[in-house]
Parts: structure tokens; sequence; C-alpha cells
């Protein structure tokens, strides 16, 4: 994660050239990861709404779809929102230490000051614009994981080792995509064919979100009219 003021300023105007969404830091998801069964009392806690067993990650990526932070250790039956809850960045988040910025995320995570997920049932043209604009931003986390997925297919196919070993494969795939990244080595997008596919159900945020949509993205509306 950014950990400078300078290099918050950097990310988040890196996204704001995307649909210009202000003050975001990092875009959030969660996504399967294909295992064996665990073989244990607790191997039914694995497997996913698709009959199979998987780890549940989380990650957050910049705008270049770089991973800059991830959490591969939890099974599939837990919640988008315990994850992140239960993650060393909710404790940084939630003590401020980057500030006033913010994460994109989905319905599955809930309300914070520090996260704006999109509305439900947009009404308004503000509404919409917000919605247009989050979508499209947090759209980067989702075609990461196709990225990730494709250039390392042992994430999508499945791998035959124990949990703990299959965790560490999964940082270290983060981490080689991140090297790949930075060196350009793209994966062209008509070959991405993994998607996001975490399950977060939907919870509205009464936050930051509505003030945005209320004050920044009516702005918007009106400059455009």
């Amino acid at each position: 994660m950014p950990s400078t003021p300078e290099e918050m300023r950097r990310t988040s105007l890196t996204f704001y050239k995307v649909a210009k969404f202000p003050g975001v830091i990092g875009a959030t998801d969660c996504t399967h990861v294909r295992i064996q069964s665990p073989g244990t009392d607790r191997a039914e806690n694995y497997r996913n709404r698709k009959g199979w067993f998987s780890i549940h990650v989380q990650t957050v990526v910049d705008a270049e779809a770089r991973i800059t932070n991830i959490v591969a250790r939890w099974p599939r039956s837990t919640h988008d929102a315990t994850i992140f809850n239960n993650s060393r960045l909710y404790r940084r988040l939630e003590t401020g230490e980057f500030g006033n910025n913010l994460l994109v995320a989905d319905g599955g995570y809930r309300k914070a000051e520090y996260i704006v997920t999109p509305h439900l049932n947009p009404q308004t043209g503000e509404e919409q614009l917000y919605n247009y604009s989050h979508i499209s931003t947090r759209n980067v986390v989702e075609r990461s994981y196709g990225i990730l997925k494709r250039r390392w297919p042992v994430l999508s196919m499945g791998m035959r080792v124990r949990i703990h070993t299959a965790q560490s494969i999964i940082v270290a795939c983060a981490v080689l995509h991140n090297i790949a990244m930075n060196e350009r080595d793209y994966v062209p997008d008509d070959e991405i064919d993994g998607i996001n596919d975490g399950m977060g159900s939907l919870h509205e945020s009464v936050t930051d979100r509505d003030r945005l949509t209320r004050e920044y993205f009516h702005g918007l509306l009106m400059a455009g009219r």
C-alpha cells in the first residue's frame, strides 16, 4: 500500500484518471483459488457454492492492476467482510494511516469512512454518475484476477498440496505478478479468461458514498450540462 503522502497522491491521481473518482488508493475484492479437499473435519468449510474446494483470497490493487495487499488464509465459507475485518489492513485504515483516502469495493463490504460501495438502486443523475465512476474505477481488481489466473493457471486449475503450502504459492504468484507488471510483461486482454468470482452480498454504505454523491458527483453532473 502507498505509505507516504506523495505515494498516496500519485496513486489517487492514477485512479482519478480512470473515471474521475477522487481520493482512491486501492480497489478491493475477493476471489476463489481452487485447491484439493483438505481432508479434515473442516474440509466442508472450504467447499464453495460451485461445489469445489477453494481458498478465499482478498486483494487490493492499484490502478495498474498491481497487487498492493493480499490476504490468502481463509476458507471459502468466510464472508468478504469477515476477511477484511480481521486483516492488518483493516487496523491500519481504522487508525487513520491513509488519511482521508478511500478503497472502492462492492456490496460485500460494509460501510466505513474509508470504503465506498455502489448505490443499490440509483435514482438520481448524481447517483447514476457515481455508480458509473465507481464501477469503472473498481473494475481493475476484477481484471487483475483474470490476469493473475491466466498468468498462473495453477490458481484456477487447482493445487494438490497442503493448505499452508497453497497459501504460500498464492502469495508467491502475487509477488511474481507484480514483478511481471513492473516489467511490462502484460497479458493481452483477449487472452484474459479469469474473472472475479468473489461472492459479496449487498450492504449499504451511507458515509462517504452519500457525501460524494451529493456534493462531488452533483458538481460533475452540473458541469456536464
